[in-house]
């Protein structure tokens, strides 16, 4: 029996459709920002990727950054003036997390420059988040108003139907490589007629906003995956996959009552499904599981290979139990077949540790 990838949120495989483009690209010799011919083809292939972002998450091209993936394309939250707040959703990925910055109430300079950060699709839980009023909402209630609002998109692309320009952000924050792009390509998204200086100075590239001459092999990959993406949405390929996810957590609930799954009765990507079982550590569910041909993780991918108890989790009140979850991703290549297999070894491996455990 072969190896079962469970584990697209921490990375989907690069669509064909992405690789085709990709090796495409690499006869493109010009750079994009000369003016000779070669250079208009290296644009070309450039530009033909930003308008294929911008359909897909409904922006204009004008308004997509290209960066080397998320957690850059978040930098920008660290801009906000010395002083001004940073309000970071405690249940946000740590490329937002990691620019959080609150000043006491009364201790608030006055101004714009306020922000509230926070994700559309819980990247360990899969629960769908409903973005806060911008202008005259309070978040969290009582504290602050955000005058800058960030939406990290990153699972939701290809998985959920999202549109930039009805979201009411100011910026969203993307990556190729969750929708089946090449690792080391995103964009950050920027309403049009916000300014917010240069991500990083240099030549000028990205319309002023981020310079380096630009990576068009990842480029190019990117549009091409998130067109396909998004066409696989609107198909509705995902149904399938939300059945499968369902099927999954029978088999698992039966197996064990006491099993939880965070997020359940909430609204949820169709792929995600985070199971905490009370007295079983992630990280050991995690290296039985890889011994057994089935790749799952213990929560965000985003630690270097560490494994660490869910901030997430603990934010959601799981205590000690926070360490005791696993995150199964599927994504539109798994099979029920894979699905039913998993929860057969899953099952038997939970019966050994009970075993050791008594």
């Amino acid at each position: 029996m072969g190896r079962v990838y469970l584990d697209h949120n921490a990375t989907a495989p690069l669509r064909e459709e992405a690789r085709r483009a990709m090796i495409a690209s690499l006869d493109v010799v010009g750079n994009p920002s000369s003016v000779h011919s070669e250079g208009r083809a290296a644009k070309a292939l450039v530009e033909k990727s930003r308008a294929q972002v911008a359909e897909a998450v409904g922006c204009k091209p004008a308004e997509v950054v290209f960066t080397s993936g998320a957690t850059e394309a978040a930098a920008f939250v660290g801009r906000v003036p010395e002083g001004l707040d940073v309000f970071v959703e405690e249940t946000a990925h740590d490329a937002l997390w990691a620019h959080r910055r609150e000043v006491a109430w009364t201790e608030r300079p006055q101004g714009p420059g306020h922000t509230l950060a926070m994700g559309l699709a819980n990247s360990e839980t899969g629960v769908i988040t409903q973005p806060p009023e911008k202008v005259g909402g309070q978040w969290p209630v009582g504290r602050a108003r955000a005058d800058w609002l960030c939406l990290d998109v990153t699972q939701a692309i290809g998985r959920m139907p999202f549109s930039f320009a009805w979201s009411g952000a100011d910026f969203a924050i993307l990556s190729a490589h969750k929708f089946g792009g090449p690792k080391g390509a995103g964009a950050l998204i920027v309403r049009d007629g916000v300014d917010i200086g240069a991500l990083q100075p240099g030549g000028g590239q990205e319309m002023g906003r981020r310079s380096g001459t630009e990576n068009i092999i990842g480029i190019a990959g990117m549009g091409a995956a998130i067109a396909a993406a998004v066409g696989d949405l609107a198909a509705g390929r995902w149904a399938e996959i939300e059945e499968f996810r369902n099927i999954l957590e029978k088999a698992l609930e039966a197996a064990s009552k006491e099993t939880i799954f965070v997020g359940k009765d909430a609204q949820r990507l169709p792929n995600t499904s985070c199971v905490l079982t009370p007295g079983w550590k992630g990280e050991t569910q995690v290296m039985a599981m890889d011994l057994a041909g089935f790749a799952i993780s213990a929560g965000s991918a985003c630690s270097s290979g560490k494994v660490r108890e869910s901030r997430v989790l603990r934010s959601m009140g799981f205590g000690a139990d926070a360490g005791n979850a696993v995150r199964v991703s599927l994504g539109l290549g798994t099979a029920r077949e894979d699905i039913l297999r998993f929860a057969d070894v899953w099952a038997e491996k939970l019966k050994k540790h009970r075993a050791r455990a008594a």
